[in-house]
């Protein structure tokens, strides 16, 4: 990784020219210089890193209707052609929305991925309902404390799992259980479950299975990817049969709990986005910040987040 000096994005018809202001970091933008998503992502090198955003339109293409030079809009860019850790992006109509009235660019850009994977995790693959018990692992994380309170906005009890230290984050944002991971196991603790969100990798997949009852919904962020996935992104024969052998084994000891087990692939989505912007803008849900880094330092925020530590988001501000 390194900075460079390159053009401003060429514009195609249906994008937008983004002056950035701030960028939300995720895991993700730590595994893809690893080569970790080289069978999923098609990337042209060199390759700016970065998903989330928050800026200003400064110019629009041809075909854009929904959006004007002045806008203040955040997005995520995740799976396109473009990056966002950089001074301009382009951004496709389809993926940005007006960013929330009542959020700085900073909180704005810390909230489009996490609050899309959340959104479709919960809504379109699980399905939750009032009164439903979902299990959300690591509650303090990027992901954790904002599924949390999406998770309590659509009305169910959820239960988490975190450090001592982050305890009383979590159930401000509304956790229900609390398991400090050190001393409990949460396997131990709890049961009769309807949902599980996988978001540790690890063993702790195998082990929700056992909390679970059935009838219940297990999906995960990180894996293993299964045949569904590959024949919805058009893969070839092979990684289909590579995905399906991958996630065969997770597949067979959910049904035994008579649960289903699907992978989640977030993707870009400026519709859900204005549907989240006015739950941040109503006081439904807030983002969590843990640090906000200059741009100068962009490689350092990456490192720090690496370490799988920061309680929330981290955020690299450009402007």
């Amino acid at each position: 990784m390194a900075f460079a000096e390159v053009p401003r994005p060429a514009l195609q018809a249906d994008e937008l020219l983004v002056q950035v202001h701030a960028v939300g970091l995720n895991p993700i933008d730590n595994l893809i210089p690893k080569g970790d998503f080289k069978p999923i992502l098609k990337m042209r090198l060199p390759a700016t890193l970065g998903s989330d955003l928050a800026g200003v339109v400064v110019e629009v293409g041809s075909a854009v209707t929904r959006f004007k030079v002045g806008d203040a809009v955040y997005a995520s860019i995740f799976d396109t052609p473009h990056g966002s850790l950089a001074d301009f992006a382009a951004v496709p109509e389809h993926a940005a929305a007006l960013k929330p009235a009542t959020l700085d660019f900073v909180q704005a850009a810390s909230v489009p991925m996490v609050g899309l994977t959340a959104w479709q995790a919960l809504h379109e693959r699980i399905q939750l309902k009032r009164g439903q018990k979902i299990f959300i692992p690591a509650g303090s994380g990027g992901i954790g404390t904002f599924a949390i309170q999406l998770a309590k906005h659509l009305g169910a009890h959820v239960a988490t799992t975190t450090s001592p230290a982050n305890v009383e984050l979590v159930r401000g944002l509304g956790a229900d259980e609390v398991i400090d991971y050190k001393r409990q196991q949460f396997e131990e603790v709890l049961q009769g479950y309807d949902a599980v969100l996988g978001t540790v990798r690890g063993d702790g997949l195998e082990k929700a299975l056992n909390i679970v009852q059935p009838g219940s919904k297990v999906v995960s962020l990180i894996g293993p990817p299964d045949a569904a996935f590959a024949r919805a992104r058009g893969m070839n024969v092979v990684l289909k049969l590579v995905f399906g052998l991958l996630s065969r084994k997770i597949i067979g000891l959910a049904k035994r709990r008579g649960a289903r087990y699907a992978f989640h692939f977030v993707r870009p989505d400026g519709g859900q986005l204005a549907q989240l912007a006015a739950l941040l803008d109503a006081g439904s849900i807030h983002p969590v910040i843990d640090r906000v880094f200059p741009f100068a330092e962009a490689k350092d925020a990456l490192a720090y987040l690496a370490r799988g530590r920061a309680r929330g988001k981290v955020v690299v501000r450009l402007r």
